[in-house]
């Protein structure tokens, strides 16, 4: 008895080792559908090679949704995300692929809720005292109405995809301090890192709140922000003003693509 039940334990042993070998084992729950929602840091702008079928969508075939797919081969990929989008946009025009079947939702979701566009024309263009103003603005947004917002996003995803593992991720840090950098002064970049700081905490409470995971992309931008010298972020371009301050193709792959595979 004591020998028949030894080989049956090796004998499971060397199943399970053969279906880690030949892929014959239970998939992992990111192999089955797989939807990106999203606002222009999911969609891909900034790193090129748009799908034409987007629009101005402008998702990108270097984007981190797109990456992920192509390596895990889902059993279905809809790819939502929209350059520009807000929460409600989220809500009205994204969540169609959604199902009891969806396996893996990613997300980056609330910087345009925020104002982000619009606090950094503020920091381009005015004074360190505009710029700080506006970021405090911004930081009293994110305090009082954004999480509602969100809440609204993340309601309406678990109600639609009730199965699914949600996959929130943030927003990096633009700047890297304490080096000399032509452009904006230290006060406006020390500034706009904190509000980044601000909105991933936020967006990160939310999360956890609704059981989702918080691909925190700060981590895997460090090191390469703008005036790194390698950065992985588009500075102020006057030629291409949408793709300012928006993850390179290298961002997508390097910094938020680890982070998606890691929480997926």
């Amino acid at each position: 008895m004591r020998r028949s039940r030894f080989a049956a334990y090796v004998g499971s042993l060397l199943l399970a080792a053969a279906a880690v070998l030949t892929g014959t084992g239970t998939a992992h729950a990111a192999q089955g559908p797989y939807v990106a929602l999203g606002d222009s840091y999911s969609s891909g702008v900034g790193a090129g090679s748009y799908l034409s079928s987007s629009g101005d969508c402008d998702r990108s075939t270097k984007a981190y949704p797109y990456l992920w797919a192509a390596a895990h081969s889902p059993s279905a990929f809809d790819f939502t995300a929209c350059s520009g989008a807000r929460t409600g946009d989220v809500l009205a025009n994204q969540l169609g692929p959604l199902s009891s079947a969806t396996a893996l939702v990613s997300l980056t979701i609330g910087g345009n809720d925020a104002g982000f566009s619009d606090v950094m024309t503020t920091c381009v263009l005015q004074s360190d005292s505009a710029c700080t103003s506006r970021i405090n603005t911004a930081k009293a947004y994110v305090d009082s109405t954004l999480p509602g917002q969100l809440d609204s996003v993340y309601d309406a995803i678990r109600a639609k995809a009730p199965n699914a593992h949600v996959v929130v991720l943030g927003y990096p840090r633009f700047y890297k301090l304490g080096t000399t950098c032509v452009g904006l002064s230290a006060t406006k970049r020390q500034a706009i890192n904190g509000a980044a700081d601000y909105l991933d905490t936020a967006i990160n409470k939310v999360a956890a709140n609704h059981g989702f995971s918080f691909g925190d992309v700060r981590t895997t931008f460090s090191g390469h922000e703008i005036c790194s010298g390698s950065s992985w972020l588009h500075s102020l371009n006057l030629l291409n003003i949408g793709e300012s301050y928006h993850p390179t193709a290298a961002g997508q792959s390097g910094g938020y693509l680890p982070v998606l595979t890691s929480a997926a």
